[in-house]
């Protein structure tokens, strides 16, 4: 059995994603606004609890040439800080492209995204925890 969540951190949402008990298959979860920093640790304080996550699974927005730009140093900022708030030990995936990818998906499935710009961000969480999933089943 195996509880993860997965995140997709921005500056104005948060995308959250969890996976099946089986550890096979990731799906969005909600969006939170990122508000503040007590907010958004509250919001996902009640998720982790209720899913009974052991572990964060947080894409990590590489620039395309591979380094760490600001942004990806926000995102480990941000998170060092809410893994100490939840007392969850963290995990990154590289999220290059994973917005893009979420959105092109839910264009496929003729899902209106104007509308629902948090329905990209869970999207992309679910990529994101999803390659997660998939590499740690190939490590086993």
């Amino acid at each position: 059995m195996i509880s993860v969540l997965g995140l997709d951190i921005g500056s104005k949402r948060i995308g959250v994603a969890g996976c099946d008990r089986t550890g096979l298959i990731a799906t969005g979860l909600t969006t939170i606004d990122n508000k503040s920093f007590v907010y958004v640790t509250e919001q996902l304080s009640q998720i982790a609890r209720q899913r009974e996550a052991t572990l964060l699974v947080v894409g990590l927005p590489y620039t395309m040439d591979g380094s760490l730009g600001n942004q990806a140093r926000r995102v480990q900022k941000f998170t060092k800080r809410l893994a100490q708030a939840l007392s969850l030990p963290v995990t990154y995936v590289d999220e290059r492209l994973t917005s893009l990818e979420a959105k092109q998906q839910l264009q496929a499935e003729r899902r209106p995204i104007d509308k629902d710009k948090g329905l990209i961000d869970r999207r992309a969480a679910a990529i994101i925890l999803q390659q997660w999933l998939d590499l740690d089943r190939s490590r086993a």
